[in-house]
């Protein structure tokens, strides 16, 4: 499969340029082996420019790491690009916040990309990877007996949710399949073990259950296991599970669009529904809410499990012993990974505004009220 066309990255008027790609780190470390592979693969794809990258917490490089590195390498203009698949509260906040503190503490010159995106080249690694598991699943369920059900990480952004949505009609109607459903990993509704016991009653013979995730982790053993106890409930379905997206090489074509973008100026996000601008149904209180990062706390930690380093098979208890499946694990369900204890009592308040739906029957239990 050709790769695009680098894009021209020669020093312009700011000086020597350099890419930062910025992530949201993980305590899993296959997920940060994983990140660390895509980066290569951006930097053999751009060898004109140093190419570095930092997460938001969890893992090391944190993003000023990174920055620094770039620095260290003679780069004076950095064009940062959030590895997300869509603009909720990290690419919107959270990062820019981490980059104008940095570009304001040392002068350096920051250019922000937009996220991956609804993207045809998206839609098409994502179909590459379903196609990947049908293939293996083989049988005789044809397309239209097949029920489809994309899982996106779950945001408190609306926007950001609808977008998986998108996704999911996309790939329904590419494929032909009978039905299509979205779910969440967390903060929204329906989760996936609620949604999944929904979607059975429809009657499809076969489920295909397809995170769409750039990277392994936390979230991702987790929808695996929910996957595994509606199936173990169902013994009459065929539950076909296809993998995440990785470093697919249309993922990668994305990335340097993205680059790209920010060389022409032309890195403008989705603002026309974005709950921080506009009045969106349910979220009128946060337009105009401040850009900063809940980050600090645990920027850099790295105490993952040895566990980690193989396939995961769910979340991990602090101690680094699994969760066992029927278990119920202690979660802060925020749009990221938090499985894990905070101590606040020497850090500023940290929180999000309250979810309006938090109280939904197949949402977010650890957001309930009280």
């Amino acid at each position: 499969m050709a790769s695009l066309p680098p894009p021209d990255l020669s020093a312009g008027p700011h000086g020597p340029i350099g890419v930062l790609v910025c992530g949201h780190g993980s305590r899993n470390r296959l997920a940060v082996a994983e990140f660390a592979a895509l980066a290569r693969g951006l930097q053999e794809q751009l060898p004109a420019v140093p190419v570095e990258y930092g997460y938001l917490e969890f893992a090391r490089p944190i993003l000023r790491d990174g920055l620094d590195a770039l620095r260290a390498r003679g780069v004076t203009h950095v064009l940062a690009v959030p590895a997300m698949l869509f603009a909720a509260g990290h690419a919107k906040n959270d990062i820019p916040s981490v980059l104008n503190t940095y570009a304001a503490e040392t002068g350096l010159r920051i250019d922000y990309g937009r996220e991956l995106g609804v993207d045809l080249k998206m839609i098409q690694a994502a179909g590459a990877r379903i196609r990947e598991a049908l293939d293996q699943a083989g049988g005789a369920v044809p397309l239209h007996d097949t029920l489809l059900v994309v899982v996106g990480r779950g945001s408190s952004d609306p926007d950001a949710n609808s977008n998986v949505a998108k996704v999911t009609r996309m790939l329904v109607e590419g494929f032909g399949f009978g039905w299509g459903e979205t779910v969440y990993s967390g903060v929204t509704f329906p989760l996936v073990e609620p949604g999944l016991r929904q979607l059975v009653r429809l009657g499809y013979r076969r489920i295909v259950v397809f995170p769409y995730f750039l990277f392994s982790g936390v979230l991702v053993s987790r929808i695996q296991q929910h996957t595994d106890r509606v199936a173990a409930d169902h013994p009459e379905l065929e539950f076909v599970k296809a993998s995440y997206l990785a470093d697919h090489p249309l993922v990668l074509d994305t990335f340097v669009e993205r680059v790209a973008e920010v060389v022409r100026g032309d890195t403008n996000m989705n603002c026309s529904l974005c709950k921080y601008r506009a009045q969106v149904l349910g979220f009128e209180t946060e337009v105009g809410a401040p850009q900063h990062s809940h980050h600090h706390h645990v920027e850099g930690l790295t105490d993952g499990c040895d566990l980690c380093e193989r396939e995961c098979t769910g979340a991990c208890q602090p101690d680094g012993v699994p969760i066992p499946v029927g278990s119920h694990s202690h979660s802060h369900d925020h749009e990221h990974e938090h499985d894990h204890a905070h101590d606040h009592s020497h850090e500023p308040a940290h929180h999000h505004p309250p979810y309006p739906h938090a109280d939904h029957p197949l949402g977010p239990r650890t957001l309930r009220p009280g």
